[in-house]
């Protein structure tokens, strides 16, 4: 399934919430990411559908694999660019805000190599 990019920021949303509190449920995504229960129900429930999220008896998110893979490559990709941007001499707010639209379209090779040339 091809996850486009508001499935990629709930995704992420779930893995930064997660490395928090292992109890995580649909009401704080939607508190973290400022959008409404219906909006955050309907997402979640196409990342279920997907494969990408599930929900236990209680009511709360776990990324399977797959949806921790995804989470985890937004996650890096978001710190990583945000880190490039501010050694650039870009402020942290505009840079982390920067690095949450390109952490989406950037290919695989330019992310390698800004990624490369950090270190």
């Amino acid at each position: 399934m091809n996850i486009q990019e508001s499935g990629e920021m709930y995704l992420e949303t779930i893995y930064v919430l997660s490395q928090k509190s292992d109890k995580v449920r649909a009401i704080d995504v939607g508190e973290y990411m400022g959008f409404s229960k219906p909006s955050v129900s309907r997402a979640l429930g196409l990342l279920k559908n997907g494969g990408y999220v599930v929900t236990d008896g209680n009511g709360y998110l776990s990324l399977t694999n797959e949806g921790r893979e995804v989470a985890e490559k937004i996650y890096e990709r978001h710190e990583i660019l945000t880190k490039f941007l501010t050694g650039l001499g870009i402020d942290e707010e505009t840079a982390s805000h920067d690095a949450c639209k390109i952490e989406h379209v950037i290919s695989d090779e330019s992310f390698e190599a800004i990624k490369k040339n950090m270190k």
